[in-house]
């Protein structure tokens, strides 16, 4: 009998409840219902923008691939130029994958030059507008490449590190930590050197070749 009397007093509690406080209800209701639409929007205008954008830089792509061969031929110096403009301006105000395909458009440009203060500089904007994606790690590892081209070692130990560190699987993650190594030696910092290649062994034992390099380098060092 208890459990009857309190169910039809409990259903009044919530029912004058409502009563008195509707219009607070109603608002926050109506709030939620305005913040769920706003959402739904946002998403659909999101879905569509990155459509485009990959479209936009896919055709940047298109065009580096027609001319990344003639990128030292004298006649097509505009249409590089040209290139290399559009892809930095096409990233300049965006973020996520297609900013930084649009970087590294530029970035190889760079590299073919040989230009490797502004290789650096782009395929460091190209990790930093794509970090979130697989192109971070990728990014990283070419501005290591490019900061050793200028001599540039401790600066390329950073960008390896950060590669190796990467949320997102790096094929290429035991070079880059052999690397890291190769760079300590050449810095005469021989202990750092040990550390990095012992963490190749760590790190990758199923991979042979490295693990090689790497126990041959730790034999070198040690009998010094």
């Amino acid at each position: 009998m208890q459990n009857k009397t309190e169910n039809p007093r409990l259903a009044d509690r919530i029912t004058d409840f409502v009563q008195r406080n509707r219009k607070g209800i109603f608002i926050v209701t109506g709030i939620i219902i305005f913040l769920f639409a706003g959402f739904v929007v946002y998403l659909s205008v999101s879905d569509y923008l990155n459509k485009k954008y990959i479209a936009a830089v896919e055709e940047l792509s298109q065009r580096y691939e027609d001319i990344r061969y003639k990128i030292g031929d004298d006649p097509f110096a505009y249409d590089i130029e040209s290139l290399i403009s559009d892809s930095k301006n096409f990233a300049a105000d965006k973020k996520g994958f297609p900013a930084g395909k649009a970087w590294s458009i530029a970035a190889n440009i760079y590299s073919e030059r040989k230009d490797w203060r502004q290789c650096e500089e782009a395929w460091q904007n190209a990790a930093a507008a794509a970090n979130k994606t697989y192109l971070g790690p990728i990014a990283f590892f070419n501005a290591a490449a490019a900061a050793q081209e200028q001599g540039k070692y401790e600066q390329a130990i950073e960008y390896l590190v950060k590669c190796v560190e990467h949320k997102f699987e790096f094929p290429s993650a035991p070079r880059a930590q052999f690397s890291i190594g190769s760079l300590y030696e050449r810095l005469d910092n021989y202990p750092a050197a040990l550390e990095a290649y012992r963490e190749v062994l760590i790190k990758w034992p199923e991979l042979p070749v490295w693990q090689q390099l790497a126990r041959s380098r730790i034999a070198a060092i040690e009998i010094r």
